[in-house]
């Protein structure tokens, strides 16, 4: 509103304001012109005679009062005559904005020129809400009245005492009509109108029609409020299965309704999520062992806890269930007999400047200028002991954690350069499913929390027994997997690969049954899958693997499963190879938690330029990439350049030795030079990309300067 007042304020040449008022007006009648007898969903007829010279006539008014009005308006004249002028005006158009800022400054001019008289000044807005009344009556969805009438109250000297009865009146018209329950909000927190009888007024509502969408949604609005803050008889695990079966009757009433779904979704999403944030997994985990190496490993340890680095630093990973902020050294403290760890600096694994993230990190130090090989050291982390991590809604994580692991630092092994290339197709020898170490990661990254998960799962038991009688329709099978998909997550692991196959199997009908959500079921499908894999030490053993070539590193083969979408990255915190290759991805989004992956392959996706990869940025580890046979460079005009910086908005380019030397190529590839320079690969395959060519190989090289392999060729150094 301070918007459009302010820019009824800006001087325009005479001609052009009224060139643009006239064609707003008109714009307006030819928008009722065209929807007259057209609105939701009913047919257009065609205009009668007198109908037509009707509505000339309305337009020939409307020239007449526009012309004297935007004299009126530029020439600051607020008059009784002037402003009766634009009461007219908005009688005839209440679309008229300028009409409405008019009269604010109109309401403005007469409040400075008299002195505190509270009874004329109830007549002055008195007279505004009178306005607005009949502009509503003309047209109550117009946004000019609502946002007028709004102004006039927030004056503070007009009762409200009859506003509840005005939205009766239009609400009667239009139940759901969200600008009255917008402007009802509004009123309600005006008048201190309690959120009970608010509450109250839904039932009321959904009681004469439960197809209206509005006052379902209003309801979602109170009781979270109400759920929050804990009001007296408005705990979760009592009010929440009430309202299941409040909006059951609405469902099986008319499953074609939509309104009643959706707050059965929104119930769903209450009933599962927790609004404290959770420690979900870490790296290291709990109770775990790890050896750390001055450089690469020479494979005698399990490499499930093994990590080696030329930095001398490890990564410290820290995966709660939602986005987070506040973690620092103060909210999160280190005892160690590690030097040099005392005030670490912990980093969100997010997008350029943002303060929240699932995912954080630390890198304590393992090598000092003191001698430390050779020896164990005790590694106890504390999180929440001092409040200050905050989710993104203003949760505090108010649960205080610790867990404990095993830091060994061996004697520095010399890193050989990377001479031979990785090759993904021999070297692999999969996982003894017996093994002491895949067992223990079914316990070390588990959520650190339990909810109380009892009245949550037998309200979501009873939902799915009831959905089960539903006859088969999308929407049906649709929330069923929701139900049994929230049912797995908060149930053992023993029943969860039951849940996970038949949710495989809803999506797959789904896809099937409506090819235009297709690409909605197929992602939904994918986390699922990954959910499965991950769920226990049986599933997980089939796709884990070590590479003889690469001293036995950790890999996780996830490819040739039709994967549009990734999931379930905090399970996965320990894998140092992943295989994505030969699925349907078109993004890396969720892979900058995997601190510890030093090669990934991504061939034969659908990714479509290098902003899909932003995420890889994170991962310091990286020295093995595989791009190839994507779709990279394929497309002119691509939505997802926009995932990361460009230099159209950014001059940081042109401040290192690359940007300076070859402008023209860092702005055209502009998008890979961002992501590419902040890693330090060692092996890249692009080939198979529209992209490729000598042209970007030859900026590739420059971008990334210690790259040894690129295309499957051995650079010259």
């Amino acid at each position: 509103e301070a918007t459009s007042l302010s820019l009824s304020r800006i001087s325009l040449p005479r001609d052009l304001a009224d060139q643009k008022f006239e064609s707003h007006t008109l714009a307006y009648l030819t928008f009722v012109s065209y929807h007259r007898g057209n609105m939701h969903g009913r047919p257009r007829k065609a205009y009668k005679p007198e109908e037509e010279a009707a509505s000339a006539a309305k337009a020939a008014k409307l020239r007449a009062l526009q012309s004297q009005f935007m004299s009126n308006h530029h020439n600051k004249i607020y008059t009784k005559e002037a402003v009766d002028l634009s009461t007219k005006l908005l009688e005839i158009n209440p679309e008229a904005y300028t009409a409405w800022n008019y009269r604010k400054l109109a309401v403005e001019d007469k409040l400075s020129r008299i002195e505190s008289d509270p009874d004329l000044i109830k007549t002055i807005l008195d007279e505004e809400l009178r306005v607005v009344e009949s502009a509503l009556s003309q047209n109550f969805k117009s946004y000019g009245a609502w946002h007028h009438r709004k102004w006039v109250l927030s004056k503070g000297h007009s009762s409200v005492g009859n506003e509840l009865q005005l939205l009766n009146k239009f609400q009667k018209l239009d139940t759901r009509n969200f600008h009255a329950w917008n402007y009802r909000r509004f009123v309600v927190e005006l008048t201190k109108r309690s959120e009970q009888d608010e509450l109250k007024y839904t039932d009321d509502m959904i009681g004469s029609d439960f197809s209206n969408y509005s006052a379902w949604h209003n309801r979602s609005v109170l009781l979270s409020s109400l759920l929050a803050r804990k009001a007296d008889g408005f705990l979760p695990n009592k009010k929440i299965p009430d309202e299941y079966k409040l909006v059951q009757n609405a469902i099986f009433t008319d499953e074609d309704d939509q309104s009643g779904w959706f707050y059965h979704l929104w119930l769903l999403d209450q009933t599962v999520n927790v609004e404290t944030p959770l420690l979900t997994s870490s790296w290291p985990s709990h109770g775990s062992r790890i050896s750390l190496y001055a450089g690469c490993s020479n494979g005698s340890f399990s490499k499930l806890t093994t990590f080696g680095s030329e930095s001398g630093y490890f990564p410290l990973v820290l995966n709660f269930d939602q986005a987070v902020g506040g973690v620092s050294s103060s909210t999160v403290t280190i005892d160690t007999e590690l030097k040099g760890n005392e005030d670490l600096v912990w980093e969100p694994v997010s997008k350029k400047n943002s303060h929240v993230s699932c995912v954080w990190v630390a890198r304590p130090k393992y090598i000092s200028s003191e001698p430390c090989f050779g020896k164990e050291y005790k590694v106890k982390v504390k999180i929440g002991n001092s409040p200050g991590i905050v989710s993104s809604r203003g949760c505090n994580f108010s649960a205080s954690y610790e867990f404990v692991f095993t830091a060994h630092v061996h004697d520095t092994v010399e890193e050989s350069s990377q001479e031979g290339i990785v090759s993904w197709t021999d070297g692999f020898d999969i996982w003894d499913a017996e093994s002491k170490d895949l067992n223990a990661l079914t316990t070390l990254d588990r959520s650190n929390a339990q909810m109380d998960s009892k009245w949550r799962q037998e309200a979501i038991a009873e939902e799915i027994d009831l959905f089960r009688e539903l006859p088969d329709s999308k929407i049906g099978k649709l929330t069923l997997a929701r139900l049994l998909m929230a049912k797995a997550m908060i149930s053992d692991d023993a029943v969860k690969g039951v849940h996970y196959n038949e949710i495989l199997e809803l999506y797959k009908d789904l896809m099937a049954l409506d090819s235009s959500h297709y690409q909605y079921y197929k992602d939904v499908h994918s986390v699922a899958l990954l959910r499965k894999v991950t769920s226990s030490t049986e599933d997980l053993s089939g796709h884990l693997f070590r590479c003889r070539n690469m001293n036995n590193s950790v890999c996780i083969r996830l490819n040739n499963l039709s994967l549009s979408r990734i999931a379930s990255v905090e399970k996965l915190l320990f894998v140092q190879m992943l295989d994505l290759s030969h699925n349907e991805l078109h993004s890396t989004e969720g892979l900058g938690g995997m601190q510890l992956l030093s090669c990934l392959n991504l061939s034969h996706n659908r990714i479509r330029s290098f902003s899909a990869l932003d995420s890889l940025r994170h991962l310091k580890q990286l020295r093995v990439l595989d791009v190839s046979h994507n779709h990279i460079g394929e497309h002119s005009v691509d939505t997802t350049r926009y995932l990361c910086s460009s230099p159209l908005f950014n001059s940081e380019w042109t401040q290192d030795e690359v940007g300076r030397q070859m402008p023209t190529l860092v702005t055209k590839y502009w998008d890979a030079y961002f992501v590419l320079r902040d890693l330090n690969l060692k092996q890249l395959d692009i080939t198979g990309n529209v992209i490729a060519g000598d042209v970007f190989s030859s900026f590739v090289l420059r971008v990334v300067p210690k790259l040894v392999w690129l295309d499957g060729k051995k650079l010259e150094i």
